[in-house]
């Protein structure tokens, strides 16, 4: 298909507005599908997965395709759970065109406002769908207000409800003048919308206001994109998807009104730094890149990829970035829901699917030349994790299976980390909150058979000393044959925060022979990983070794190294040591309302506020300083203080001393041995 003649935009916006349901009608008026579905009885068409059809609500990303008028719409349905955003953030390279879907039960929260915001950040081309327009009409001129007030006066309708919400009334393609409508009139619409489009066409204007003549949407066409790509004009659509009211004019919207991949800003592809421009209409030098990674355990790995520029064939030899290595294209596949159709091609400005091709992963480009070697796509910013579990098998010997299901779920969602901690010997998976984490525990034991034990990741305490000391032990064994000596005398002294460990060797005269002093600097290291009280490592310490004793048969190097780690622990016990806590910054973004409820909280928890700032919408932005032991959990706390709306990023500041409190507890574990 000609690339002016697709459009690809994702249905967004807050859980339970009707995305789904929507799009479900858009696919069965187009008749691209015979029954309609519906979310509650789990048979849509995007809703496929089963985690999607037990909750109710989108969980994955899924792109469907429609025909409408020999024109090809691809649609992405995403989920509204504000801890799933990351999952519609990523497919945002994929396509020029948002839809923020919202309706007049719902009030505007959160998630509206970042998909709005990381819409306009990525230069897409916005529209807003208000569905359920039949159910409570009265709502209706309340939210376009909100609207409005929200997100800008470029926000106006293209059509109005009729007065009792049971149709929609055209403003803009063949205005309806004489129809009376739900709130202002048809002809005052549609002279605001024309006023705004022409603003971005000096000459357009000038015509306009010479003449004084009706514009067609064929002279507004240009001015219209122009409009778009600026963020100069939000058109407003209003439907129901439940009754289908409004459903024929919301498609000739998409369809004339939203750009085609020509018309829409170019992606965010760069090279060194700097934009590369696609050409849209050259069919060699293809350049795609993977917009979504799903894993079949049957199928393997599933590549979503958007072509920008050339086309991808069945055969096609392809270059993963900059490797130097292709790999061959044996199928090629459309999704449409939870159905693959082999195809054999995919031009500029489509979609296709690659199967069982392991070195392909999230961001990914592929080219078929190395003139196109080292483009990328400018990186996104995902939300960074606010809640973490420690994971282990509840099996004995699936360690290696626990590794690669997690290396598959977090393939499949880039805002999922997973990191080893080697000093607490603990896997962990962050997200953003606990559902984030839920469902992909439940996708590990329902897809991949895999039951695990979760547990609070542990903390990473630090020991130090607070004062000067000297240490000193004599380490003899003789068993009939050989013995072992050696002996160690040294002082240690503590160092500013950040200097880690400093080992010095004063030994003068022979007392500990050089080639054995490696030995004591070995058994001190050993002392220093294992800690003195509490099992944590020792930091911000200087050792100075400065006279001992050996013997010319008996002192071996296991003698000295013995002798080096019971000096050192001798010393730092009589040093005053303490126990270092991690100092973590977070950045809030809470309601205004619920700040003396959360700056209360954290000042109860050691929290100190940094700073606060007013943002858009009636929130504020908070800057805390506060120890990460009293953030075990603070997540679900945040929620239940901001009913949601709440949250949160955090950094390590620094170390400092626990309160001696803390201190009892992290030594109590050690000596329990939890």
């Amino acid at each position: 298909m000609a690339v002016h003649e697709i459009r690809n935009i994702a249905f967004v916006g807050q859980s339970g507005v009707g995305k789904t349901s929507l799009i479900e009608r858009l696919l069965s008026d187009s008749q691209t599908i015979t029954h309609l579905g519906s979310v509650k009885t789990g048979d849509t068409v995007t809703d496929c997965d089963p985690q999607s059809i037990q909750y109710q609500h989108s969980i994955e990303t899924t792109p469907v395709t429609l025909t409408w008028q020999s024109h090809r719409m691809n649609i992405i349905d995403t989920p509204g759970v504000l801890e799933l955003l990351g999952r519609t953030f990523s497919i945002f390279p994929a396509i020029e065109s948002t839809a923020l879907v919202l309706d007049a039960n719902t009030p505007l929260n959160q998630v509206s406002d970042r998909l709005f915001s990381f819409a306009r950040d990525q230069q897409k081309c916005q529209m807003v769908i208000i569905n359920k327009q039949d159910l409570n009409p009265d709502k209706i001129p309340a939210l376009v207000a909100e609207l409005v007030s929200h997100f800008g006066a470029a926000c106006l309708p293209i059509n109005l409800p009729t007065q009792d919400g049971t149709g929609v009334v055209d403003c803009y393609f063949e205005p309806a003048y004489e129809q009376a409508t739900l709130m202002s009139s048809v002809e005052a619409a549609h002279e605001q919308l024309v006023d705004q489009v022409i603003e971005v066409d000096e000459a357009l204007m000038a015509l306009y206001l010479e003449q004084g003549s009706e514009l067609s949407p064929e002279q507004l066409h240009e001015p219209f994109e122009a409009a778009l790509r600026m963020g100069h004009v939000i058109p407003v659509c209003f439907v129901s998807a439940e009754s289908g009211a409004g459903v024929d004019l919301l498609l000739r919207t998409l369809m004339e009104i939203m750009p085609t991949p020509e018309e829409g800003n170019p992606p965010l592809l760069e090279k060194n730094g700097r934009p590369v421009p696609v050409n849209l209409t050259q069919s060699d030098h293809s350049v795609a890149h993977v917009f979504k990674i799903s894993v079949d355990p049957y199928l393997g790995k599933m590549a979503y990829l958007r072509v920008f520029q050339g086309k991808i064939n069945a055969g096609s030899q392809l270059y993963i970035n900059d490797s130097h290595k292709s790999f061959k294209v044996a199928h090629l596949y459309q999704q449409q829901g939870n159905k693959r159709i082999e195809i054999s091609k995919a031009t500029a400005g489509d979609f296709c699917v690659l199967a069982k091709i392991d070195e392909l992963y999230f961001g990914t480009v592929v080219h078929d030349s190395h003139d196109e070697d080292g483009i990328t796509m400018h990186p996104l910013e995902f939300p960074e994790p606010m809640y973490s579990l420690a994971i282990r098998p509840t099996k004995r010997g699936d360690e290696q299976k626990l590794s690669e299901t997690l290396q598959k779920i977090a393939a499949e969602d880039p805002t999922l980390r997973l990191e080893h901690r080697s000093r607490t010997n603990e896997t962990v998976l962050s997200g953003q909150g606990e559902f984030h984490l839920k469902i992909a525990l439940e996708k590990m034991a329902s897809v991949y058979k895999l039951q695990v034990e979760t547990a609070e990741p542990g903390i990473e305490y630090f020991e130090t000393i607070t004062q000067a000391a000297e240490g000193h032990y004599r380490h003899k064994k003789q068993s009939g044959g050989a013995g072992q000596f050696g002996e160690v005398q040294l002082k240690v002294r503590p160092l500013a925060r950040g200097e880690g460990f400093q080992f010095i060797n004063k030994v003068v005269g022979g007392a500990i022979p050089t080639s054995l002093i490696p030995a004591v600097e070995k058994g001190i290291r050993q002392a220093v990983e294992e800690g003195a009280i509490s099992g944590n490592p020792i930091r911000d310490v200087e050792v100075t070794v400065y006279d001992g004793k050996h013997h010319p048969v008996d002192s071996k190097e296991i003698a000295f190294v013995i002798a080096g780690k019971k000096a050192f622990l001798d010393a730092v016990n009589q040093a005053s040591p303490i126990i270092l806590e991690p100092i973590v910054e977070l950045s809030l973004l809470v309601p205004t309302l619920s700040v003396g409820d959360v700056t209360g909280e954290l000042a109860g928890n050691r929290g100190v506020i940094l700073g606060t700032n007013v943002e858009p919408n009636n929130f504020t932005a908070l800057q805390v300083r506060a120890p990460l032991n009293e953030l075990q959990g603070y997540a679900q706390r945040l929620r239940a203080m901001t009913g949601g709306e709440g949250c949160f990023s955090m950094v390590l500041s620094h170390y400092e001393q626990a309160p001696h409190h803390v201190q009892q507890k992290v030594c109590q574990r050690e000596q329990s041995g939890d």
